[in-house]
């Protein structure tokens, strides 16, 4: 997040032809290495493809995609907002465009359909984690359930 808490830093997916998300707009993150806890995994990510330090990590929620992409593989994925950083973010890694944009029009910008679902509690102010479910056909979510405690 921006220190005003308006713009979010997004990766726009156009680094690879052979990315099953090219051309689609993503959260920064990726996949837990041996060894380390979930938030050491997002810390690191955020270092390697942005190049900035998580200073402050607020846990927004968790889902379960199930049947996702070409292959129809199941994804567990935990949805974090990075408060504070320190550090000037890359303008590009391997996966694509690094770019801010105002939070209020996020959901204008290609992406999966499912992420349409799951964004707008990532950025509210509700202050209680969600937990989703999501499964997928495919490329597209067939339902979406979820709870808030």
């Amino acid at each position: 997040m921006s220190a005003d808490g308006r713009e979010t830093l997004l990766v726009h997916r156009n680094g690879r032809r052979d990315d099953q998300h090219f051309g689609k707009y993503n959260g920064l993150g990726g996949k837990m290495e041996p060894g380390e806890d979930i938030l050491q995994c997002i810390c690191r990510e955020i270092k390697e493809e942005a190049g900035i330090a998580c200073d402050e990590v607020r846990l927004r929620g968790t889902i379960n995609w199930t049947g996702f992409g070409p292959n129809g593989e199941d994804w567990f994925g935990f949805i974090y907002r990075i408060e504070k950083f320190s550090g000037i973010p890359y303008e590009r890694n391997e996966e694509g465009d690094l770019l801010w944009f105002p939070v209020k029009d996020i959901l204008s910008l290609p992406m999966w359909e499912g992420d349409r679902y799951f964004l707008p509690m990532v950025f509210d102010d509700d202050p209680r984690v969600f937990y989703g479910y999501m499964p997928y056909k495919g490329s597209r979510p067939v339902d979406w359930l979820f709870s808030r405690v």
